[in-house]
Parts: structure tokens; sequence; C-alpha cells
């Protein structure tokens, strides 16, 4: 992977109905990223053509909808993951811990810039 700022879209798996779309940089070993609601900060390292990590994630803004049931709602959320990279794209997939339950994800990164 190489330093710089991503798009990241997510889709969560294990029959949760929940997706996330935002940016993060990648720096040195280091992540920070968010979206209007979310932010996260973590630390990887990348071999070979692949990569792996973790983050944690907590909540920066109460959604506007009553009725919006998010998944991270309001909790401090630790998330490991790994994946491989080609050019400026990534295919991830990992596993975050959501109070006592782990759901999956799958995300896809591009690099928009240095």
């Amino acid at each position: 992977m190489k330093n710089g700022l991503y798009s990241v879209h997510i889709q969560m798996g294990d029959g949760v109905k929940g997706r996330a779309s935002g940016v993060i940089v990648l720096r040195d070993g280091r992540i920070y990223g968010g979206d209007p609601y979310f932010w996260s900060v973590g630390s990887y390292t990348v071999r070979d053509g692949t990569w792996k990590g973790d983050l944690v994630t907590n909540q920066h803004t109460p959604y506007r909808d009553p009725t919006a049931r998010p998944v991270f709602g309001g909790r401090e959320v630790t998330t490991g993951f790994s994946g491989t990279w080609r050019d400026d794209t990534s295919e991830v997939f990992g596993t975050s811990l959501v109070g006592t339950r782990s759901i999956s994800f799958h995300a896809t990164l591009r690099r928009l810039a240095d």
C-alpha cells in the first residue's frame, strides 16, 4: 500500500444490513479515517502485495434520524483486517467486534491522492 488518501466502501456480512463509505489516510503504518458519523485510528503492516492491520472506531456525531439503527452506534469497536493491494486499489476482508458480537465485512479501497 502506498501512503495517501483513499476512498473506502464497506459492506457488512453475517446477515447484517449495513454499509458505509468514507475516507482513510494511510501513512507509514498508521491509519486515520472517518465518515460523517464515525472516526477510526489504527495501524497496518505491508508485505509482498498483502497487508493487515487493526483499528478502533468511535462515533463522533449522532444520527439525526431517530429511527436509524447504526451497527456501531455509540460503541467503541475494534477491527482486524487483511487484504491484497495492487497499484492504487485494495480488497480487504475483516471482522469487527461490536459489543460481544463479531461482524465480518468486505471493503474496497481506491487511492485518491498522495
